[in-house]
């Protein structure tokens, strides 16, 4: 058997890689194990029923699928497991990844993929789902996520008390350094 994972990530192309880094720095922040592999749900599609597979045999427990245009694969990689997954549109260049967001969310009944937004921001939030999914049933991690929640809570708090102590203008100033 292949090393434990808790997620698999699988992206359609490697051109994907620069957005999937943001859901691999969470996952790294959380100790969480993952696999990563480049697969394309139509030019390897036999490969990604063997990454699916693998990851199974692994102890998966979330997979998430990364896909930009037609974003088929998602909805391959559900229709080869019963395990939560997790799709992330990537931005393209005809139509600015919606393409990707309506092919994800419109899948057919009984074979659902969760869908986050395009892009960095779907990335961090596949990431953030997937670890939320794995605190079910882990006390570590979800107390991890929930120092990660007060982080980030501080930091706006910190945020609005700078800016109102220097007010809009210089707070601006110094965002642009």
């Amino acid at each position: 058997m292949d090393k434990q994972i808790d997620v698999s990530v699988i992206m359609g192309s490697d051109s994907d890689l620069p957005v999937v880094a943001e859901t691999l720095k969470i996952f790294d922040k959380f100790n969480v194990k993952y696999s990563v592999n480049i697969a394309s749900a139509h030019r390897t599609a036999e490969f990604v029923k063997q990454c699916v597979n693998n990851a199974i045999n692994s102890g998966v427990k979330v997979f998430i699928a990364v896909a930009g245009m037609s974003a088929a694969l998602p909805g391959v990689v559900a229709s080869e497991t019963v395990l939560p997954v997790i799709g992330v549109p990537m931005e393209g260049k005809a139509l600015s990844g919606m393409d990707a967001l309506f092919s994800i969310a419109q899948m057919p009944p009984s074979i659902p993929v969760a869908c986050v937004s395009i892009g960095k921001a779907g990335a961090k939030n596949a990431a953030i789902l997937a670890i939320e999914i794995l605190a079910i049933n882990n006390k570590s991690i979800s107390e991890q996520l929930l120092q990660y929640r007060k982080e980030m809570k501080e930091q706006i708090l910190n945020k609005d008390e700078r800016l109102n102590k220097l007010g809009y203008q210089k707070y601006l100033e110094e965002m642009k350094k």
